[in-house]
């Protein structure tokens, strides 16, 4: 079992900046590549950005490349993602996510946090 909490989403203006965070306890070590998913009304979940255990490796969605950076504390067992230039079509609850394998599936994630709302207005 792994537990999977998220803070600092909120609403912004069209232009400015958000960093989530997302920490985790319990089995982290079987379950060990986190990342961050997305999922906006009437839409299916996104994969946004993910890393690696150690944090040498990262992925991002297309949507979100050269925008969003995904960063991740090992010690603190805490990951985060760093929002830039974000735009109305951001908005969106981002679910951080914890899995065996790093993937872009939502259907390979193997825990869930409790999603944290993000609203961007023009």
């Amino acid at each position: 079992q792994v537990q999977l909490v998220e803070s600092g989403g909120g609403s912004v203006q069209a232009g400015e900046s958000l960093r989530l965070s997302c920490t985790a306890s319990g089995n982290t070590i079987s379950y060990s590549e986190m990342g961050w998913f997305r999922q906006a009304p009437g839409q299916e979940r996104e994969f946004v950005a993910g890393t690696s255990r150690s944090g040498t490796r990262k992925l991002y969605g297309e949507s979100v490349q050269g925008r969003f950076t995904i960063s991740k504390d090992t010690p603190k067992k805490t990951i985060y993602l760093q929002m830039d230039s974000l735009k109305p079509e951001d908005t969106a609850v981002y679910y951080c996510t914890a899995a065996r394998m790093l993937v872009r599936d939502a259907g390979r994630v193997d825990y869930w946090g409790q999603g944290t709302p993000v609203t961007v207005s023009s």
